[in-house]
């Protein structure tokens, strides 16, 4: 098993029961606050989207202009 060449038994089990733990908290936290989303971040993937093409852009345009 190409895991066990790294890990032990016990910290293999801790990963898969962390992993599927932390999963489980995560859905059931989403769907708990799902009622706040539209109120709170309404507009917020437009913003994300926006912003985050800006930062790539800028970042393409500074590494053709000085370099490689």
């Amino acid at each position: 098993m190409f895991l066990g060449a790294y890990f032990t038994t016990g910290r293999i089990i801790f990963m898969a029961f962390f992993i599927i733990s932390f999963i489980t908290l995560m859905i059931y936290s989403y769907r708990k606050d799902i009622k706040n989303h539209d109120r709170y971040y309404k507009g917020a993937g437009k913003k994300v989207l926006i912003y985050g093409s800006i930062i790539i852009a800028v970042f393409v345009t500074i590494r053709i202009l000085w370099g490689q």
